[in-house]
């Protein structure tokens, strides 16, 4: 089934201001009324205006389903992931935050999660090439806490219609100095939420990492997280993707300087490891 956006043409400007802007010129001088002022808005936080301005005349030459998605990443990435998003987008680098055109022949797979869920994005949508369209939350999905205040919109905004076949998902480092208890209340909050969408969900153990502050020796992170979400996963009969347990003697090899993010081997394994659970829940559908 194909999936449009439901916007009518004539109302498109009234509920994405966004493109309005991204389509005229600002007025020079100050601003004379409430229209001016809002086409004088200044470059969000880490963009110089420069770039910004040639940003978004760049967005106002894109599809009207490209604009809507470059909207909402500006409003989810913040002040640390726009200003790469807009360096990658003006220099024509992919990322993985790409708008994607969905095959409508194919299942649509959405990725949330934070940086390690980011960086094996792009490999996974390449193992899964002509298998699925593989699209990813418009944010850096951090903590429970966020989730639990962002996952619907980013579940719908610039997403078509918001349908899912397969979530996979994912939050632990973030939620690394939360109680126990109350990372295993957040988790069974999200899932009430994701299971009203009626797609399959996949959750992704946390990676190992460890702290700068530790010592080289100290064991690793991620066994404890791993532990309260294994317990509700099972619970609720969802699919687990492990991408712990094959890393554990491997941190050396494919953990980088920081302890907690992976080189561009380890990216590739984590991916291979991701796409092997999705293409699982695929051949079962």
């Amino acid at each position: 089934m194909k999936h449009k956006l439901p916007i009518i043409a004539g109302t498109l400007f009234l509920f994405f201001p966004f493109l309005l802007l991204a389509q005229t010129t600002p007025p020079k001088g100050e601003p004379t009324n409430v229209t001016e002022a809002a086409q004088q808005n200044k470059a969000p936080q880490g963009v110089e205006q420069k770039d910004y301005d040639a940003y978004r005349a760049l967005v106002s030459t894109l599809s009207v389903e490209e604009q809507v998605w470059e909207h909402t990443l500006e409003k989810y990435l913040g002040g640390f992931y726009f200003p790469l998003h807009l360096k990658d987008k003006l220099a024509k680098r992919s990322n993985a935050w790409d708008f994607v055109k969905d095959d409508p022949n194919l299942p649509r797979v959405i990725l949330i999660g934070d940086s390690i869920s980011r960086s094996y994005t792009q490999p996974v949508r390449s193992l899964l090439a002509g298998k699925a369209n593989v699209h990813r939350a418009p944010a850096n999905c951090g903590s429970t806490t966020t989730g639990l205040h962002e996952i619907n919109g980013w579940l719908k905004e610039g997403q078509g219609e918001g349908k899912w076949d397969i979530i996979v998902f994912n939050f632990g480092i973030h939620d690394r100095n939360r109680l126990a208890k109350e990372y295993a209340e957040n988790l069974e909050k999200l899932i009430e939420q994701l299971q009203k969408t009626d797609a399959k969900l996949l959750w992704v153990r946390t990676t190992p990492f460890n702290d700068k502050d530790e010592p080289t020796d100290a064991p690793l992170n991620g066994s404890l997280l791993n532990d309260v979400a294994d317990k509700i996963m099972k619970e609720h009969d969802i699919p687990i993707c492990d991408l712990y347990t094959p890393f554990i003697e491997r941190t050396k090899e494919l953990i980088g300087n920081d302890r907690i993010h992976f080189t561009t081997e380890g990216q590739k394994a984590l991916a291979e490891e991701v796409s092997r659970s999705i293409m699982i829940l695929l051949k079962n559908r």
